[in-house]
Formats: structure tokens, sequence, C-alpha cells
């Protein structure tokens, strides 16, 4: 599968400039970022959300980074007041059969343009500090680099502060196998020579 059509529209006919990277077969953000060896914060990592039954929004975050949900939650409901709508009480990921019928693309390689899903667009602050961005193309195996200024110029964003950093794996204790007994350590003690008992002759 090429890029998607109207991603490809346009960046075409806003003259943007841009690059198209291909690279092997990638199914998350973080993925993205390791083939291509540059920075996880540059890359986009683009969330379709569910706030009501009729209403979806999409979440921009760095690929270094988790969703922190009641801060978006937040975000979400400046904005449907501003909108004069109804506030929301939770926000949740879209599920996969919803994203199949009514989102452009591969699962997992939305683009970051809300406008061509008819969607309001959540961008995190953080990742706009980058200079660049990459983005999904629709596609597994192909990515855009541009200049963020330019993505921001294109797409009419929604700008807050809702991720958070992914928490450090511990690592796991390692235990003994089943069936393993652990050796007994026994320590030798050197024992001290006997005290020769001393006879007195009368």
């Amino acid at each position: 599968m090429a890029i998607l059509k109207g991603l490809q529209n346009l960046l075409e006919k806003s003259g943007v400039k841009h690059e198209v990277i291909d690279h092997k077969t990638v199914y998350t953000a973080l993925d993205s970022a390791e083939t291509q060896h540059i920075k996880p914060q540059e890359v986009v990592k683009t969330l379709v959300m569910k706030i009501s039954s009729k209403k979806h929004v999409l979440a921009l975050i760095p690929a270094n980074k988790n969703l922190d949900k009641k801060k978006l939650l937040k975000e979400v409901n400046v904005w449907l007041k501003k909108e004069g709508e109804k506030t929301v009480k939770a926000v949740e990921f879209a599920k996969e059969a919803w994203m199949k019928k009514n989102v452009k693309g591969k699962i997992g390689a939305t683009v970051p343009f809300g406008s061509l899903e008819k969607m309001t667009t959540f961008a995190d602050k953080n990742l706009l500090k980058n200079k660049n961005l990459i983005i999904n193309t629709g596609d597994y195996n192909k990515s855009i680099k541009l200049a963020t200024a330019k993505f921001l110029k294109l797409e009419d964003v929604i700008k807050g502060i809702f991720s958070e950093m992914k928490p450090k794996k511990k690592k796991a204790k390692t235990k003994p196998k089943a069936g393993v007994k652990k050796k007994k350590v026994v320590k030798k003690v050197a024992k001290k020579p006997a005290k020769k008992k001393v006879v007195k002759r009368k």
C-alpha cells in the first residue's frame, strides 16, 4: 500500500517540503523510531480516541511517552465547552472494529491529520517542541518527515499537555528453576589442636 491518497494530495497541494522514508514493516511508533535510528520523541504516535458514541478525536503524543487519559479528558472538556457542547466523563481508545470501518489507512498507521478524518486533533506540547516530526502515512512501510512548523500550518491542532513518561521496567528477580535444589554451602572450620594434658609427677 502506498501513502494515503488524502495525505499525498494535501502535501502536494500545499507545496510543503517533506521527505518520504521507506523502511521495514513496523507496527508501532516506537518501532518506527528504532528502525529509522531517530529520536523517539520526534516520532508521532497517533491515537484515535472515543469521547462519545458519535464523536472521536485524534491525540498526538511522542513515541517514547504514554497517554495520560485524565489530562486529555480535561483538554477535551475545555474544548467541548468552547464549542457549546456537553462535557464527557471519559476518553477511551477507539475499538479496532470501529477503526477498520471509519479510519483510512492501516490500523496503527493512522495519519496525524484529523482534518482528513473529520476529527479534531489534539497535539501534546512536548511533541511540538521538536524541529521536525516523523508521521504515519497509513502504511506500515513508509513514514514522512516534515518540519513541525509546516505541520502546524497544515493542521489546526488544540495544544495541551497530556503525555507521561513510560514507567521503567523493573528487573525481575531470577528464581531457581523448579526441581533444582540449591546446594548448601558448608563452611569448613579448621579444628583447633586439642590441648595436651600435663600430668604432674609426684
